[in-house]
Parts: C-alpha cells; sequence; structure tokens
C-alpha cells in the first residue's frame, strides 16, 4: 500500500535524492515567499521540491515544487529524463480498473455537513495580483451517472465561504461536459476534490484522453498496479485512499460567483472564470496532513504538469503518422502556446504537413517551429539560430486565423478564437552549406580539463 503514498515518495526521494529537495529549517513568513524562492532558484538553473514545514498562516506542512525538473519526473515514472514520452504512453495506455479499499488514511478524520470549515483548509497566495489564497493543485473527481467513469481534471479554487469554493472550469473539457449535462437534467454535479496525492496520481490527472476514458485507470498505468480507492461518505465517488485531503460536493448548475483573477500558465493573471460555486458536504484528511502546492504563474512546475502528458500524446500521433519526426518539445518559454518539432525531412513539404498535423491535434498551440534532426530543441538558442540560418518569411510561412485557442490567452479574441502560425527553419532537401563542428575527441578533453579546474558543468 505503501507505494501509492505521497509520503512514502517523499521520504525516499529524499533517501535517494537528497540533493534534490530543499527542507526550509526556517518559518517562511508568506506563501508568496514560497514563489520567490521557486523563481530564484530557477534563475540559478535550479528547480528541487521544496519542503516548509511551518509557513505563517498555514497549521500544516507544505511541499511545492515537485513538477519543476523533468529529470525528477523521469525518475517518478521510473526512467531517464529523455525517455519520459514513451515511458508516460506506455505506462498511462496500461488502463487498469482502481480497487476498493474498506478503509485508508484519507478517513482518518472526517467532518460532514455543519462540521464542515474551509476556514481550516490550507490555501496559498502565490501572486500579489491574485484576488485571494488558492487551492491550486485541485484534481476535482466526478463521475458518469450511465457509464460510471470516472473523470480527473485541475480546476483553480478559491474559498468563497465557509462551505463552499469559488472554481472555473475555463478549459471547457470534460468536467464541463458532465457538469452541463447535469444541468440539462437538473441535477447538480457530485464532485470530490483531491489535494494532495502521490505525484503519480497527479501526472494522470493531467492526461490526454478521450471523453469516457477513467483517469484512475490511467493512474493504474503509471503505478503498475490498480489505484487503491475509497469512497466518499455521501455521494461514493472513488478516491485515492492515501490522499492527503478529499472534499466531496456538489458543482450549483446555476449559482455564479466572484472567482479571479489568479496567476495562470501564461505569466498573467487571469480573470477569465467560468465562476462556479461548489458546495462542500463533506471534509475528509489524513492525521497531520500536509499541503501538496503546484507554484502557479509560468513557473516550470505548471507548465512541466500540463504539458509532459501533451508531449506524449503528440509524439505518439506523430510517430504513428510521420516516420521522420524524431523529437518534440514545448518550451517554457512558450509556456503552452509554441512546440519545436525536429525531423529527418526526405522531401519538400514534410515539415509543413507535420506543423499542421501538430496545430490541428493542440487546441492550445499557437506556434511550431520545425527543424532538422541535428538541432537541440529542449535549448531556445538552437531553435533560433536554426530559425536565423535557415528561415525565409516570404517562403518558409504558414498562418492559420479563426481557430478556437484556449480561453486564457490573452490575445485571443473575444470569442476565443486564435490564429495558429508555422514556422520552416530546415535546411530543405536542396540547401547548400556545411555545419560547423568540433571534433568530439576535442569537446572530451575540453570537458575534462574544465572538470580539473572546478569549473561546475
Amino acid at each position: 500500500m505503501h507505494e501509492q503514498d505521497l509520503r512514502h515518495f517523499l521520504a525516499a526521494y529524499r533517501r535517494e535524492h537528497g540533493d534534490d529537495m530543499l527542507v526550509l529549517n526556517e518559518a517562511v513568513p508568506d506563501g508568496q515567499d514560497l514563489a520567490a524562492l521557486v523563481w530564484q532558484l530557477a534563475a540559478k538553473g535550479r528547480h528541487p521540491v521544496l519542503l516548509a514545514p511551518e509557513v505563517w498562516g498555514v497549521d500544516v506542512a507544505v511541499v511545492t515544487n515537485l513538477f519543476a525538473s523533468r529529470e525528477r519526473m523521469g525518475r517518478m515514472l521510473g526512467c531517464a529524463a529523455r525517455d519520459i514520452h514513451a515511458t508516460y504512453q506506455a505506462k498511462s495506455s496500461n488502463l487498469l480498473p482502481p480497487e476498493e479499499l474498506g478503509s485508508g488514511p484519507v478517513l482518518d478524520e472526517v467532518a460532514q455537513g455543519d462540521a464542515v470549515n474551509l476556514a481550516r483548509l490550507p490555501m496559498l497566495r502565490h501572486f500579489e495580483t491574485d484576488r485571494a489564497a488558492y487551492i491550486t493543485n485541485a484534481v476535482i473527481v466526478a463521475e458518469d451517472p450511465a457509464s460510471g467513469r470516472g473523470n480527473l481534471s485541475y480546476h483553480r479554487s478559491m474559498r468563497h465561504s465557509d462551505s463552499e469554493l469559488a472554481t472555473s472550469l475555463h478549459s471547457r473539457g470534460h468536467l464541463w461536459r458532465l457538469q452541463q449535462a447535469a444541468k440539462a437534467r437538473g441535477e447538480a454535479l457530485p464532485v470530490a476534490m483531491v489535494i494532495g496525492a502521490h505525484p503519480l496520481f497527479m501526472l494522470a490527472a493531467a492526461a490526454r484522453v478521450p471523453f469516457g476514458t477513467d483517469e484512475r485507470q490511467v493512474a493504474g498505468g503509471l503505478f503498475g498496479a490498480p489505484l487503491q480507492c475509497v469512497r466518499t461518505p455521501r455521494h461514493g465517488l472513488l478516491v485515492p485512499a492515501h490522499a492527503e485531503y478529499v472534499l466531496e460536493g456538489v458543482i450549483d448548475p446555476e449559482a455564479k460567483v466572484e472567482e479571479g483573477p489568479f496567476g495562470e500558465f501564461t505569466g498573467y493573471s487571469s480573470h477569465r472564470s467560468t465562476n462556479h460555486l461548489l458546495r462542500v458536504h463533506t471534509v475528509m484528511h489524513r492525521k497531520d496532513a500536509m499541503l501538496v502546492d503546484v507554484v502557479g504563474g509560468n513557473s516550470a512546475e505548471h507548465l512541466n504538469l500540463g504539458r509532459v502528458p501533451r508531449e506524449s500524446e503528440m509524439v505518439t500521433k506523430l510517430e504513428e503518422r510521420f516516420p521522420s519526426v524524431t523529437a518534440v518539445h514545448y518550451p517554457s518559454s512558450g509556456t503552452h502556446f509554441h512546440a519545436y518539432v525536429a525531423l529527418k525531412q526526405a522531401r519538400d513539404g514534410e515539415a509543413r504537413q507535420v506543423m499542421l498535423a501538430l496545430l490541428g491535434w493542440d487546441p492550445y498551440l499557437k506556434t511550431v517551429i520545425a527543424v532538422d534532426d541535428d538541432v537541440d530543441i529542449t535549448r531556445d538558442e538552437e531553435v533560433l539560430w536554426a530559425l536565423a540560418a535557415h528561415f525565409q518569411p516570404h517562403r518558409d510561412i504558414l498562418v492559420i486565423d479563426g481557430l478556437p485557442g484556449s480561453a486564457l490567452d490573452p490575445s485571443a479574441s473575444a470569442s476565443g478564437t486564435t490564429s495558429r502560425m508555422g514556422l520552416d527553419a530546415t535546411r530543405g532537401v536542396k540547401f547548400e552549406g556545411v555545419r560547423a563542428t568540433i571534433a568530439p575527441a576535442s569537446m572530451e578533453r575540453a570537458a575534462a580539463l574544465l572538470a580539473r579546474l572546478g569549473v561546475p558543468s
């Protein structure tokens, strides 16, 4: 059972990779200070897990920045960072139905009805532009009443009252579809909100799967064993038995409440919201529960959590259709709106076809840059070099207008449409030129010399 326990994961990770976890040995005065620490460390090229035993105004320990490092995400999946896409797709495709347990740690303490008091629920304010303190890793669990299949999705949430949360379904995804169907029936949609669970459960909640695919089964695939669940007391929803907190309630079919602005992945504080009200009937949590936080804004953690499943899906689709594709990368600099694709182009026009496929498959993307397979697409400077050396605007650009985009895109039209662009920065079949290179042996000797001089790698 411990394999699906966040605390077991953190303890094991600290033993094996202690240099990749920073334990704060003094009280943190403000939630924004945690965000500031993440930004300061990132500026130095560091992305450790942060564990804060004490944060003023929050009565529990806080762990954050779990997903900020691709190397660490690879360790979660049991692979090297370069193998994340293939490993994630292989494991997440092995759907395993959840296992229902009679009890679990999340049922240690249960408050229902008038005993519910969300003023005691820990939340953090990451940015001074945020409307209030938020739950940033709220995974909402809902079930289709006809099939019983579950759905997991992330939704920012803030306290509206002692028994209500204001939340947004702005992604207009599968939860929106379930909520609209319930509204059409004149019913409130029963939901459970998971706040803090094993990282593999959190990765499953970010999966890109067709409607009707139960992400709890995806979590089972990532674990390599069925997700261990308990049922919530009132609505009987299956939730992780080892979660830190679970809130059970309903999304009101009619009520609208103020919510936002909130620091989103775009780097802007967004006020765009569906303004939904979640009425909380039950609060369940572990003894000595901790708050698992996801750093908001355009932090590496926020972007990685969303883009690794997206990249993995796109790589699989492209490799199935286009054998010439060698790599796909969504850079942090482009939030979720840019993608780089590398390929061994066998004939003219192939790069355009690949870019059109990506722009059509991923509704978030606005710009795709295609490069040759010898370009390291994990480095912005190499992609920009390829753009400078190979791209001719009159010949190598394609633009499509009037397509639906992300509701959070600050540059989208009032109706949410956007234009999309492909930039062909490949050399082309008849390109003339030989790239300047340094002999591998010289590079090895230079690296060895720098190491002897004590220059950090």
